[in-house]
């Protein structure tokens, strides 16, 4: 696949990408999510879990580590934030089912290699300087909603190979 660079403007703009991207995965498939407090990752999970039909809301999975959201007939959206993991064989030990499930993977920068033959990454980049409010440690759910984001998407493996957004 072609490497994806595409500016995006507000929170809205973050769940509508995860939304784009939800249309186009399905079980087996694993998202490697990547930026800095308060880039947009979860934001961008919350567009994907709407888009898929998830049950419950999608937060910030970061003091329980993994959160399962199951939907009606389809892969359930498992929603991993490996910021406290110290490394990826911690994250092996979640138990997680990557094949059954659709797997968004936050922080997971060196934690998701080896866990499967193809993965999508998102990096998430926010400007420098940009406040941003509200949340606690861990958690980007609330932004400052006037930085633009810049977002590169890179497809690794045979599944993304072909990978169009």
């Amino acid at each position: 696949m072609e490497t994806l660079r595409l500016t995006v403007a507000t929170p809205e703009d973050m769940e509508s990408l995860g939304a784009r991207l939800a249309g186009r995965l399905r079980a087996g498939d694993l998202v490697a999510l990547n930026g800095e407090l308060g880039a947009g990752k979860t934001t961008l999970t919350r567009g994907l879990g709407a888009a898929l039909g998830v049950r419950g809301a999608v937060t910030s999975p970061t003091f329980v580590l993994a959160r399962t959201h199951p939907r009606e007939g389809g892969a359930p959206l498992v929603h991993v934030d490996a910021y406290r993991l110290s490394h990826a064989a911690e994250l092996d030990d979640l138990d997680i089912d990557f094949e059954g499930s659709i797997v968004v993977v936050e922080w997971a920068a060196g934690m998701i290699e080896g866990l499967a033959d193809s993965w999508l990454e998102v990096a998430i980049v926010r400007p420098v300087g940009a406040a941003r409010i509200g949340a606690g440690a861990g958690s980007d759910d609330l932004l400052d909603g006037v930085e633009p984001r810049e977002v590169t998407i890179s497809g690794h493996g045979p599944r993304f190979a072909d990978f169009r957004l």
